[in-house]
């Protein structure tokens, strides 16, 4: 629509037929998000009569007005609507709408009307102060206390099929609560009676939670409407870390009646033992502040202690955790009152060493939780995620809704906890033990569990998860966290010990074909000459093989039978040298495969079938060593290269010798092992190494020493070095 059209489309609204205005109207939504449009619009009075359309009509004509207010204020602008004496009834007019009006088409512009109006600055961009009351969450109150109910209809439309409605709802919640958080203190929060400063966001936060918010987002986002939902969903879970920061950041403090009367509660749940308490006299409990500085003319000198706190001064150990400490722990004895009594009866009965403090471990699995979540984290870093967040592609990992079942989580948490300490048979000194370890179950149990997990699996899973296990991911957390300090320098420690521990092995597997060795011959197959019958030749069952001084040379010779005494290089008649080796075969490393090791300045290591000798069903070890050879045989397709021959075959008596048989002339060769018991070896001998080297590190070389009045670290004046370091 043109803006000369304005003046026609002005005389149509203020029409007395309602067809026409209906049209006009319905045209005007279309058009008025268009600055300059809204500008002229504005500017010719047209705030005057869509005020006085959203006043006095209804039905299609009412939705479209809202609709175009709220467009109008979308693009910042028809804030003075607001202005005035008139403005009261306004939003009055549009809380009556959400509480009276069933129809989807008039909610949703109200609610988004409400949602601008409470969102928007206080300050004009010229900086301007506007009259207290007109924008923001005081702006609602006069409505509200007209229509008290108004609070839970909109947490009704929660449940909503329609997805627009639920998430202009949500989103009027979300700003609700944003500004009576960040106007703590500076204003009343409508509906809420207060007694103080500071007080109104926390009772106004409880009143939503007791009208069943906290249930309907869950729901929401366990839903499969999640996408579209999306972006109000995500900022109210920002809220809610933004809630549990600031109870945190509330200091115990037993000047406030509240404060006193939490932990008053506190100890009257524990049912404490009378005969500590004047004799058996009940009115002396409730007479009883929660100091147990007043009421009681015989104080119980563990009355704290015996809940589970370090001291008698219990406000100081909420100095972490806060008033959310103080929170989640009156709220496990509120609803396990028996269990309460129960756990601390059966503690009571145990030495002081083994009793399990329960308070400790409660106010431990609030800042497990906190941290779980990332409650520090800052809001702005969800904001960006949100707004980033492609509508297109599902992100569960965005959605925590368990978050939303804080109280729950903190108390199967804290049952975990008392598992843990039973299982492992803990004392006081291993409590920080016992709560690392719920800390690992919360990151496996809670952190791994999908958006749609229902935290009753949750609970579950919490309780039965088995400590075994949970010890094991302990260590290879530990590892992990050790190699991420010290991985560099390991690795490099490392390198240099494997390095050092295959120099030892390769010397140690020489001296073995240095020192010489027996090796069994298989039975030759029978061979025929030309009148058919066999040849006779003289078979020597035993070769004995060994490597000269040098090391340049590989002796051998064949016995018919094994020798009393090894003999001598002068004794073995042939020789290899090992300069003309082409490469060394086995089946060594198993029996279905050889290798094969070139002598070149590759060095390469390539792999042959090789199969048992016919006489015997059981495969044989055998070492095969070839050489290259001239082809002078003239054939056709030879060319005259060189053939690779076998000029020495060794058959190990046993894995063990055939292992260092192999990898010896494989070293020799400049060669790496290839046999897993080489290997091995070499990996114990540089594991030995390290642990050696670990024994060096000194105390003053990764330790700064003790915090202040820790003691004295003892010297070492006087004692040698002999000491051992049991494996």
């Amino acid at each position: 629509m043109d803006q000369a059209d304005i003046p026609a489309l002005l005389s149509r609204l203020a029409s007395d037929e309602d067809a026409a205005r209906k049209m006009a109207v319905f045209k005007l939504q279309s058009s008025i998000n268009d600055p300059a449009f809204a500008d002229v619009f504005i500017s010719s009075g047209g705030l005057v009569i869509l005020r006085r359309l959203i006043m006095t009509t209804g039905g299609n004509t009412l939705a479209y007005s809202l609709q175009s207010l709220s467009r109008l204020l979308e693009v910042d602008m028809g804030w003075d609507i607001f202005e005035g004496t008139a403005a009261g009834d306004l939003v009055e007019r549009v809380v009556e709408l959400i509480v009276m009006n069933p129809l989807v088409n008039i909610l949703r512009g109200a609610m988004s009307i409400l949602v601008a109006l409470v969102s928007h600055s206080q300050s004009t961009a010229r900086g301007t102060v506007r009259t207290p009351g007109t924008f923001g969450f005081r702006a609602l109150k006069p409505a509200v206390a007209v229509y008290p109910q108004f609070f839970e209809l909109v947490i009704q439309q929660l449940q909503s099929a329609d997805h627009a409605l639920c998430a202009n709802a949500l989103m009027l919640i979300n700003a609700l609560i944003r500004d009576a958080v960040s106007n703590d203190g500076s204003s009343a929060v409508p509906g809420v009676k207060g007694t103080g400063a500071g007080e109104e966001w926390s009772k106004f936060i409880k009143r939503l939670q007791d009208l069943g918010l906290i249930k309907a987002v869950y729901n929401l986002l366990q839903s499969s409407s999640l996408q579209d939902l999306a972006h109000p969903l995500l900022e109210f879970q920002s809220l809610t870390k933004v809630l549990l920061r600031k109870w945190r950041e509330v200091r115990v403090d037993l000047e406030r009646p509240e404060h006193r009367r939490a932990l008053k509660g506190l100890h009257l749940a524990s049912a404490p033992d009378r005969r500590h308490l004047n004799g058996t006299n009940p009115a002396a409990l409730a007479a009883e502040d929660g100091d147990g500085r007043k009421g009681s003319r015989r104080h119980n000198p563990e009355k704290w202690r015996r809940l589970g706190f370090e001291t008698e001064s219990p406000a100081l150990e909420f100095e972490t955790a806060g008033f959310l400490g103080m929170m989640d722990l009156t709220d496990y004895v509120r609803k396990n009152e028996d269990g309460f009594q129960k756990l601390l009866l059966e503690q009571s009965s145990r030495p002081l060493s083994e009793r399990c403090p329960v308070a400790r471990a409660s106010l431990a699995v609030t800042m497990i939780l906190y941290d779980h979540f990332e409650v520090d984290k800052s809001d702005l870093e969800d904001v960006r995620g949100y707004q980033t967040l492609d509508s297109s592609k599902p992100n569960d990992k965005l959605f925590r809704p368990l978050l939303l079942q804080w109280s729950r989580l903190h108390t199967a948490g804290l049952h975990a906890f008392f598992r843990m300490w039973k299982a492992t048979g803990a004392e006081r000194d291993d409590f920080e033990k016992v709560a690392e370890l719920v800390r690992i179950l919360i990151e496996q149990v809670v952190g791994q569990a999908s958006r749609t997990k229902d935290v009753l699996e949750v609970e579950d899973d919490l309780q039965e998860y088995d400590s075994g296990r949970l010890r094991e991911l302990q260590m290879e957390l530990l590892d992990l966290s050790f190699e991420d300090q010290w991985g560099p320098h390991m690795y490099q420690v490392r390198e240099e010990l494997k390095h050092e521990a295959l120099q030892f092995v390769k010397e140690q597997r020489i001296r073995c074909l240095l020192q010489g060795s027996w090796f069994s011959k298989p039975v030759p197959r029978a061979q025929f000459g030309a009148d058919q019958q066999p040849k006779r030749r003289l078979y020597q069952p035993w070769r004995y093989a060994k490597l000269s001084h040098n090391r340049r040379y590989l002796h051998y010779s064949d016995f018919p039978e094994q020798l009393q005494h090894n003999p001598g290089l002068d004794a073995l008649t042939e020789k290899v040298d090992l300069s003309t080796i082409s490469s060394v075969v086995s089946n060594v490393s198993a029996p279905s495969e050889v290798e094969s090791v070139s002598n070149n300045t590759e060095s390469t290591i390539s792999y042959r079938n090789g199969a048992a000798p016919a006489q015997s069903a059981k495969p044989t070890t055998k070492i095969t060593i070839y050489s290259f050879s001239e082809d002078i045989s003239g054939g056709k397709d030879s060319g005259g290269e060189p053939k690779e021959q076998p000029i020495l075959t060794l058959f190990p008596l046993n894995h063990s010798l055939a292992s260092e048989w192999l990898d010896g002339l494989l070293m020799l060769l400049n060669q790496a092992p290839i046999t897993a018991e080489t290997n091995k070896l070499v990996t114990l001998v540089s594991e030995y190494g390290l642990k050696i080297r670990l024994l060096n590190v000194r105390v003053d070389a990764v330790y700064s020493g003790p915090p202040p009045g820790a003691g004295v670290v003892p010297n070492r004046e006087g004692l040698d070095e002999d000491y051992y370091y049991e494996i």
